[in-house]
């Protein structure tokens, strides 16, 4: 399942928040077992896919910064 998750640091093209969610809820599925929670997982379940899609942003824009950073100096 992991395999399929693309890789989203590019240097062509920054990644959408779409290409983000969707590696996000791919990794909580294969962290959690679940490729559709039960009622009483959801709310979990979600969370952590929110959470994933966060961090994963804000890393991406630190390589980002980090990387324009570098260029200049």
């Amino acid at each position: 399942m992991c395999r399929s998750i693309k890789t989203l640091r590019r240097p062509d093209e920054p990644a959408t928040g779409d290409e983000v969610r969707a590696a996000a809820l791919q990794f909580v599925r294969k962290v959690s077992g679940f490729r559709v929670p039960s009622q009483g997982n959801a709310h979990a379940f979600d969370s952590a896919v929110d959470e994933v899609a966060a961090t994963t942003e804000r890393l991406l824009a630190s390589l980002s910064s980090a990387r324009r950073s570098t260029r200049r100096g």
